[in-house]
């Protein structure tokens, strides 16, 4: 069952919740699922057509990510809010965390926050996102061994002009427990290109996967799509059918199951 209410005024709700099977061994994440601003904050002084790309949300990684929680029976929780208000996968000390410039556009609505805003927007829209990870890895852990964190996102196709081959990459930072399986079971399907911590390194301070899954010991996987592949239902589903055998064998992994502490290569930096 899906849970989510985005409304008028107070009644815009920052997160989104998908209940599951607490013995599943899977919690689903999406960071960046919805292109919204709640109201109060209007468009931010964006053009519309700004937010229908990679800058306001991760295109496709919401289908994929409902589509997977409906098949595997795991509780999911999403974001309902664009990343361009303030971005849930970045550490509260980040300064990336509101971004006045984002890949050449200007966000005129971030470019006076001050500090009594920022706090507000930490306090109304990023901490309840990750007080409801916290929580729903709280509930799943009082009933069964700790479940495997999987983070859905996408990325461009293009970058500055430079085309990017892969179709799928894993990101991570030190603890491989599920990372091995995924890249073995996404390699193992031969018109993949799979990347390993491409275009982006999955160590980053303080960022949703360290917190939930090095700062708690879970072990944890970070996937980016290629957003021209899961744009459309099609390709959502076809994600979804590539994914869930992966998923199902990493749940059943007893070394991905247990609480384990991981060193992050970010506290050596």
């Amino acid at each position: 069952m899906i849970e989510t209410a985005v409304g008028a005024g107070a009644a815009f709700q920052p997160t989104e919740y998908v209940s599951g099977d607490f013995s599943s061994g899977l919690l689903l994440i999406c960071d960046h699922a919805r292109n919204t601003v709640p109201p109060g904050y209007g468009d931010l002084g964006v053009p519309a057509e700004q937010f229908e790309r990679h800058i306001g949300y991760d295109i496709g990684a919401r289908a994929v990510t409902l589509e997977l929680a409906e098949r595997l029976r795991a509780p999911a929780c999403l974001t309902t809010f664009s990343r361009l208000l303030i971005d849930p996968n970045r550490g509260e000390d980040d300064p990336t965390l509101i971004m006045r410039l984002s890949d050449g556009a200007v966000v005129p609505g971030n470019a006076k926050v001050d500090a009594a805003e920022r706090a507000y927007r930490i306090a109304q829209f990023h901490k309840p996102y990750h007080d409801l990870i916290d929580d729903t890895l709280s509930a799943m852990i009082e009933v069964a061994a700790p479940p495997v964190i999987v983070s859905l996102h996408s990325f461009t196709p293009v970058w500055r002009g430079v085309p990017r081959p892969w179709h799928v990459t894993v990101l991570w930072d030190t603890d491989n427990r599920a990372v091995k399986p995924m890249l073995g079971g996404l390699r193992s399907q031969d018109d993949l290109i799979v990347g390993d911590n491409e275009p982006y390194d999955g160590a980053l301070k303080n960022d949703t996967m360290y917190r939930h899954g090095t700062g708690r010991g879970i072990a944890h996987v970070l996937l980016e799509l290629r957003q021209d592949l899961i744009a459309d239902e099609a390709g959502a589903l076809e994600w979804a059918d590539r994914l869930e055998p992966v998923l199902r064998q990493i749940a059943q992994d007893p070394e991905c199951r247990q609480v384990r502490q991981y060193k992050s290569r970010t506290d050596k930096r």
